[in-house]
């Protein structure tokens, strides 16, 4: 069966993710971009997907952890007769990315001798190409399509090639670890362009930059607080979906990974959503972060006024529109599709994205920074449109095919306004401060009206609705609501959406997907927010080891069994509990927090 989502362990080099599983299989890598066709994509396509396997001949367990404060893997293998450790990095240079992709993977013997076995089986491509073993006079060369990638080691064992094995074209090898004793195996790869094949001892060497790059880079986060390890660890899950040749940040490193067992919602997340860019650009502003902070919104900002004037949802990696959904026909996860690329929200209305495209706005400058000019007047004109379009249903967060007033898209509007006339106010963006907050106002009182149930005593789904959507925890740090509505609206969803300290996106979802681990993390939040801490810490304490073995959360949980749903890393996630974190360390007493 294939891996469990869960046991998947992300690494990367501000490009592309490979992810690899607890047995030491990487079962999923994109070439040469995280949004590229995948080389390896065992996880959807357990037939043609291809892998890199690696691992001892004879059973075995496995325990891993990242190196600390870096991406680096180690997986340490026991069997019967020995133990070895296998270290998985995607190697950096020596003056940041390197010009091509380089997987290494260190074997070190620790006692005993233990067989280990090798595999490197390209797949199809999602069935769009058909790789084969080109024989050159440097060696043999794996083609798929346009990308071409080598094989590299030291006592490796390799066998003669096999190209044409039933499974397709492989590289496979043995060798035999003592203590002490020191392999390697290394993929170099590159796409339409020349290949450079590494001397094998310079990719060891390598591993030991990547390893001291990464330290550097978490020597600079600054975070002193509660979950001081697993906020680090977020850290740098997020930092892997950073895309560091333009600066967008991706949604998450995998597509087409199922929300539940029947399929059908299986969407492609390595684009870059307007609103989690916002929410990881705030993110990484409060904790210092400088560079990417402002290639994040940069980047973001650049591209929305390419492709303007109308504000799109999300956009690719490399600042363009993300083209429409397009199923492969491969099986999917344990069989579960489609297989997408693309995505069908990309021309949806969402008005929350007013919100969030202002508020990170807003923090950039709070931080200490200046706007440009041309930036100042876009954020005008978005504050303007923000008072033109307010009053229109749209798809709301969740990206619905339903169009209607959802509550906490209003909210959003609210809160892209408030944050204008702060912009305005300081001298950031020209405008009309007074039209803003006059409009600003009315949103306040339409909710009021149309989005508050006293039946319920909670902001409903959608005006004039009965629903509840835990999206409106959202709006108790944004400052909308931080009072007894907020509080008892808590209760509600809490009652209808949670399952222990999980919870699910909105009333009647349960029968479609698990739990959505960000919606768990507002709660906390917003119990925080309200000042129920006694309340948050308890949640943050049973959410905090839901995370898989090495601290990276999916989508989704499932309630019942703790496994992962969804794509992986998730942004979202991770964001959401970096906000907890933060927003509980600034509003709860040390003291509490302490004991908690």
């Amino acid at each position: 069966m294939t891996a469990g989502i869960e046991t998947y362990a992300p690494i990367g080099d501000g490009r592309t993710v490979a992810l690899v599983a607890q047995n030491g299989s990487v079962d999923w890598l994109p070439l040469p971009d995280l949004t590229s066709m995948p080389a390896f994509a065992r996880m959807l396509d357990a037939e043609t997907g291809g892998c890199f396997e690696l691992a001892p001949e004879s059973d075995f367990t496995t325990e891993r952890r990242y190196i600390p404060d870096t991406n680096v893997l180690e997986t340490t293998f026991t069997t019967a007769d020995g133990q070895v450790r296998v270290t998985d990095a995607m190697v950096s240079g020596v003056a940041g990315r390197m010009p091509w992709a380089e997987l290494a993977r260190r074997i070190d013997g620790i006692r005993g001798d233990v067989e280990m076995r090798w595999r490197v089986h390209p797949g199809a491509s999602l069935l769009t190409a058909a790789p084969w073993i080109e024989r050159t006079q440097h060696g043999d060369i794996i083609r798929t399509g346009k990308t071409a990638i080598s094989l590299v080691g030291f006592e490796h064992g390799p066998d003669e090639p096999d190209p044409d094995g039933t499974s397709g074209p492989q590289l496979t090898g043995r060798f035999t670890t003592a203590a002490d004793s020191r392999h390697l195996l290394a993929l170099a790869a590159t796409h339409d362009e020349p290949l450079h094949l590494p001397d094998p001892y310079n990719v060891d060497i390598g591993i030991d930059r990547t390893i001291e790059n990464w330290k550097h880079w978490s020597e600079v986060f600054s975070y002193d607080g509660p979950w001081a390890p697993h906020v680090q660890r977020s850290a740098l899950a997020l930092k892997l979906l950073i895309f560091s040749p333009t600066g967008a940040i991706a949604a998450a490193a995998t597509t087409s990974l199922p929300e539940n067992p029947d399929g059908g919602k299986n969407w492609d997340y390595r684009h870059a959503w307007v609103r989690d860019l916002a929410y990881t650009a705030h993110a990484l502003v409060r904790f210092g972060l400088r560079e990417e902070t402002h290639a994040a919104l940069s980047w973001m900002l650049r591209t929305i006024r390419e492709h303007g004037p109308e504000l799109h949802v999300m956009y690719t990696l490399d600042g363009e529109l993300v083209p429409d959904a397009a199923e492969h026909p491969v099986a999917g996860w344990r069989g579960i599709g489609p297989v997408v690329t693309g995505n069908p929200a990309r021309s949806q209305l969402q008005l929350g994205v007013y919100g969030d495209l202002m508020a990170i706005c807003r923090t950039y400058v709070d931080a200490g920074n200046v706007l440009d000019i041309g930036t100042a007047r876009m954020l005008a004109g978005v504050a303007d449109r923000t008072c033109d379009l307010w009053r229109n249903p749209d798809s709301g967060m969740w990206e619905l095919p339903e169009v209607r007033h959802y509550t906490s898209s209003k909210m959003g509007c609210w809160k892209a306004l408030d944050d204008a006339v702060a912009l305005a106010e300081s001298g950031a963006i020209p405008g009309s401060a007074d039209r803003w907050r006059a409009e600003r106002d009315r949103i306040r009182l339409w909710i009021d009206e149309n989005c508050w149930s006293e039946k319920r005593k909670a902001f409903v789904f959608y005006a004039g609705g009965d629903e509840l959507d835990a999206s409106v925890l959202l709006h108790a740090p944004t400052g909308f609501e931080r009072g007894e509505r907020m509080s008892t609206t808590i209760d509600a969803l809490t009652a209808e959406l949670g399952v222990g300290p999980l919870m699910y996106r909105y009333s009647g979802v349960s029968e479609e997907e698990k739990t959505f681990v960000a919606c768990a993390f507002w709660r906390v939040e917003s119990l925080a927010c309200v000042g129920r801490h006694d309340e948050a810490l308890e949640l943050m304490s049973q959410l905090i080891p839901l995370a898989n073995d090495v601290g990276i959360y999916a989508e989704m949980i499932d309630a019942d069994d703790g496994s992962a749903w969804g794509n992986t890393p998730q942004a979202l996630s991770h964001l959401a509990f970096l906000a907890a974190a933060i927003t509980m360390r600034e509003v709860i007493p040390e003291e509490k927090l302490r004991d908690g």
